[in-house]
């Protein structure tokens, strides 16, 4: 009888085990192909590269961020971490940390050194690792992160995760002097959900969150990452949304499994996403937020829909194991791993374990309290995008250390040669430049793209861009704008160096050009003839020229725009015949003029330096880049040609292009 016992246990054991098999081949496959490991003592441990923009490095918010990289870099060797700023100290701050640490600087910044998450995203493709994580500067991390990502890493697809933060207004705890512990009060301690107490709580911020995916074959989603200001609210979200629209990558919830914890800040928390009717006040009036609103209103499959994060798939622990699952109907869907794929199976109560249960059960009501987060709640669709910057306030944050600015006008049908020429400035590290837009299209575009503008009330409505070219009436409406602003400006105390969009950099004129002395203005010379003097009547330039903010400059400038005012033609000749009489009265030499009523000493600039478009037939070369740079060429004027659609193509194919216009970004060019 025992015998035929046991030989009924073996004979019903071997058909459980082969109706399984059968029952496992028949499930079917699932879109994302999955798997899941309860130990990871066999796997390496990924090489993990976190990037962050730090806010600047001093007070409670240096001591906040410097606390949050160490924790970082503290959980594994495998770890490092890139800073993306322009700040002068954030060498010396990244140094503390050791050489896992670097600093980043070559990426598009807004003027108030505001990073743009689309650049930040772009760069991290240069380095090589396993995976990206992008988060908060002040936010600390656990042990649990490198555990979730060593699951992630294993996923048998690509995929991205993210996970939400919380905040926790006070955090007593630091780091030991080796960062391998932390302590409170001087005693060692584990840090937990339990640890915490009861002082923190979920959030739906946005800026906070720690979002993850992994170096795979698969783009993060369709189309193009628009230039969200990093920091500023909205971009993680959209990015979340649009990675579960593509349906390119699975995408996951880690809030339960990666400890995301926010050090409470009240004014950071201005950037944070969450409904509309909980949005504060001050951020409804951040024009950072609203610009990345206002573009996430408008890119992608975002725009259409918003989507409900409590259909997310999530990753949770219990019994020591992750589970992948879905809480959105009665039952939970786990997902299982057989032989690189992803097989989805309804686990009856009665097969699952009631402690694994009950742990599934209790970690996701802990986060129905925002399991509504959503997009399009938040979302702001506006026409009325605006810096809250005067002109003043402007010069005041852009001027360099003599109050010198760069100034330039550009109108809708110029964006992209106007980006062109900043990113060329960008890329020269000049960042005292002004933009002065001649509609509100262009001004819009210009605070997307982060850039210091202000919309002059006195620019000329009702005017075509497309056809206003040299030539065109146009044209001459508009050039009057440009030196009527000038003399603004330098009525305001700050020297103004004016440069159409069309003139392409190749070093800093400014060391040379503020080496000419007070009561000078240095100009252009548009005289094309290697033979001829270059101050010939109406061979001055209005399209580059030095202006000093002194009486003698800003009394003469005041005559060339009351000269211009009364006048059919365009500022140009105004500006010789006040400043060097009509036919050429006041010249002195080959290359200079005075303006007898105010003693200005008009300078012609040296063609070889400062090429005009017809001089030495430059344009024509075959490399024009290298034919200026053997020259000497500081600048290169992009005129004596008819057209818009001309103007462009010549700079585009000749190399001086330095944007992307699909991307809306500086192109990746060499530092020269």
């Amino acid at each position: 009888a025992l015998l035929i016992g046991l030989w009924s246990v073996w004979v019903s054991g071997v058909l459980l085990i082969a109706l399984s098999l059968y029952a496992t081949q028949r499930l079917p496959l699932s879109k994302n192909r999955i798997f899941s490991h309860t130990s990871f003592s066999d796997l390496d441990t990924p090489k993990i590269t976190i990037f962050t923009a730090p806010a600047p490095f001093t007070g409670s918010s240096g001591t906040k961020q410097s606390l949050a990289i160490r924790s970082w870099l503290a959980l594994s060797p495998q770890i490092s971490v890139i800073l993306f700023s322009q700040h002068h100290s954030a060498a010396s701050f990244a140094k503390s940390f050791g050489s896992r640490a670097l600093v980043e600087s070559d990426i598009d910044f807004t003027f108030l050194g505001v990073p743009f998450f689309h650049s930040m995203v772009a760069k991290s493709r240069a380095f090589k690792s396993d995976i990206y994580v992008f988060m908060d500067t002040e936010t600390i991390l656990l042990p649990d992160f490198v555990l979730a990502l060593n699951y992630a890493h294993n996923l048998d697809d690509d995929w991205l995760l993210f996970a939400s933060p919380r905040d926790v207004p006070n955090f007593p705890f630091y780091l030991d002097e080796d960062r391998k512990h932390w302590l409170k009060d001087g005693q060692r301690i584990r840090i937990q959900e339990d640890t915490l107490g009861s002082s923190w709580q979920w959030s739906c911020c946005d800026s906070r969150m720690v979002i993850a995916w992994n170096n795979g074959v698969m783009p993060l989603h369709h189309g193009v990452l628009p230039p969200f200001l990093y920091g500023k609210g909205v971009y993680n979200h959209w990015l979340i949304n649009e990675a579960l629209s593509s349906g390119l990558r699975f995408v996951f919830d880690a809030s339960w499994t990666i400890s995301n914890i926010a050090l409470g800040d009240s004014r950071r928390q201005s950037n944070c996403l969450v409904k509309s009717s909980n949005v504060s006040d001050i951020e409804k009036g951040s024009w950072e937020y609203d610009c990345n609103s206002h573009l996430a209103a408008v890119y992608g499959l975002s725009s259409l829909h918003g989507f409900n994060y409590s259909a997310v798939m999530k990753l949770v622990k219990c019994d020591g194991q992750y589970l992948l699952i879905n809480a959105t109907e009665d039952f939970l869907h786990t997902y299982a791993y057989k032989k690189k794929s992803l097989w989805k199976r309804h686990i009856p109560n009665c097969w699952r374990s009631k402690k694994t249960l009950a742990c599934v059960v209790r970690t996701i009501k802990t986060r129905n309290e925002t399991s509504g987060c959503s997009l399009k709640d938040g979302l702001v669709h506006t026409k009325t995008l605006k810096l809250s910057f005067s002109l003043e306030s402007l010069l005041a944050i852009t001027a360099d250390e003599n109050k010198t600015v760069v100034l330039t006008v550009a109108g809708y049908s110029y964006k992209d040669m106007l980006m062109s020429w900043v990113c060329r400035l960008r890329r020269l590290r000049i960042t005292n430049f002004l933009v002065s837009s001649l509609d509100y299209d262009t001004y819009q575009f210009s605070v997307m793209q982060g850039l210091p503008v202000f919309n002059d009330p006195s620019a000329p409505s009702n005017i075509s861009f497309n056809d206003c070219h040299f030539g065109t009436e146009c044209f001459q409406r508009v050039t009057k704008v440009k030196s009527r602003l000038v003399l603004k400006i330098l009525k305001l105390g700050y020297n103004v160096l004016f440069s159409d969009v069309d003139v392409y950099w190749f070093k800093n004129p400014l060391p040379l050009l503020s080496s000419f002395g007070p009561a000078t203005l240095a100009a252009q010379s548009d005289e094309y003839n290697q033979t001829r003097p270059i101050n010939l009547p109406r061979r001055l330039n209005s399209g580059f020229y030095f202006a000093r903010s002194d009486a003698p400059t800003i009394s003469a400038m005041g005559k060339v725009v009351r000269h211009a005012a009364t006048s059919g033609l365009t500022e140009q000749p105004s500006f010789y015949d006040t400043l060097c009489g009509e036919g050429g009265s006041t010249r002195k030499g080959d290359n200079r003029c005075v303006e007898p009523g105010t003693n200005l000493t008009v300078h012609f600039l040296d063609r070889n330096l400062f090429p005009n478009g017809a001089y030495l037939g430059l344009w024509e070369r075959k490399n024009v880049k290298s034919a200026c740079k053997k020259q000497g060429c500081l600048v290169l004027h992009n005129n004596w040609i008819s057209g818009r659609v001309k103007k462009l193509e010549r700079q585009v194919i000749s190399g001086l292009w330095d944007y992307d216009i699909t991307t809306r970004m500086c192109l990746v060019l060499s530092k020269n």
